[in-house]
């Protein structure tokens, strides 16, 4: 019996420290660390399965390999897939779903107390030298906060979005959503409407897809209508932030402080506003890495081995 051809288009996004072992105990794997647009159809020829994580697969590349009798997402978006021509070629395309809940229920907590404590402007200012020539033993010129008794208000209450609220909840801040479905879906929390929940919350947590109801959510509009103690952290999609409103804010004093993961564009443009704003202290990114603990990376592995074998 042959052996099933397998082609991992961007396997560089799984990262070298996780094996593809369950992928390639299937078949015949050949990988590529990134494949640029103009040689899918080259490299996907006489392949079964085509596995891709931010690879666009359309019409052309699929009419172009008969043989094709899967493609197999590396993430949960499939936005890189034709999925209407898929389904009319009969070639099923799956997805890999809630293998990063943790990792990046972790991150946004990573971010979140970095904002509220400070942890960053702390650390330079024994780094740059200043504490050493302070001549205090501490530093309360910039105060930090607990977050016992703080809001948190989430935009996407998911499997993400409930386990930051659960997290949240230990550190004993009150927790509310906004449901950008349309409609309210918890028992635990309180459902509010958006502007609702950006002016009476201390942090704001966006877990969405971005979607025809989400994008352009957060504007120079909705910021100003955020408490201006406020944070903002965006794990979701770029999209869901104006982003170019969201750095004149910080730069305006308009809330205090943000942090995003995600952005509209990635790599992030080196021209990008949130890399050319003044007050850059305000802002911490991080290269789309909420998804991405080991952990996360081996279930992902594991979940598009799966996939394969029920092909």
């Amino acid at each position: 019996m042959r052996k099933l051809k397998i082609v991992f288009l961007d396997s560089a996004t799984i990262g070298e420290d996780v094996s593809l072992q369950p992928i390639s105990s299937l078949g015949e794997l050949t990988t590529y660390p990134s494949t640029a647009p103009d040689d899918v159809v080259e490299r996907i020829k006489g392949y079964d399965v085509v596995i891709t994580n931010k690879v666009w697969v359309g019409k052309k590349e699929m009419e172009s390999n008969p043989a094709l009798k899967l493609i197999c997402v590396a993430a949960t978006g499939m936005n890189n897939v034709d999925l209407v021509h898929a389904a009319s070629k009969g070639i099923p395309v799956r997805n890999a779903v809630n293998y990063s809940t943790e990792s990046v229920a972790q991150v946004t907590f990573m971010h979140i107390l970095n904002l509220v404590g400070k942890a960053s402007y702390f650390d330079n200012v024994v780094k740059s030298g200043h504490y050493s020539a302070a001549g205090s033993f501490t530093d309360v010129t910039n105060p930090f906060y607990e977050l016992k008794g703080k809001r948190l208000g989430i935009i996407g209450l998911g499997n993400i979005g409930s386990r930051v609220a659960q997290i949240a909840e230990v550190f004993g801040m009150t927790v509310s959503y906004f449901p950008t479905s349309g409609k309210a879906h918890s028992d635990r929390y309180p459902a509010k409407e958006l502007g609702q929940l950006l002016a009476e919350s201390d942090v704001i947590s966006i877990h969405a897809p971005l979607n025809e109801r989400t994008k352009d959510l957060i504007t120079r509009k909705e910021l100003k209508s955020m408490n201006p103690k406020g944070y903002i952290v965006n794990m979701g999609r770029g999209g869901i932030i104006k982003e170019a409103d969201l750095a004149a804010a910080l730069d305006e004093g308009i809330i205090a402080g943000a942090a995003v993961d995600v952005f509209t564009k990635e790599p992030l443009p080196a021209d990008h506003p949130y890399l050319t704003m003044q007050k850059r202290d305000k802002l911490l990114l991080t290269p789309h890495i909420g998804w991405a603990s080991k952990e996360a990376r081996e279930v992902l592995v594991a979940m598009i081995a799966d996939n394969i074998k029920y092909i």
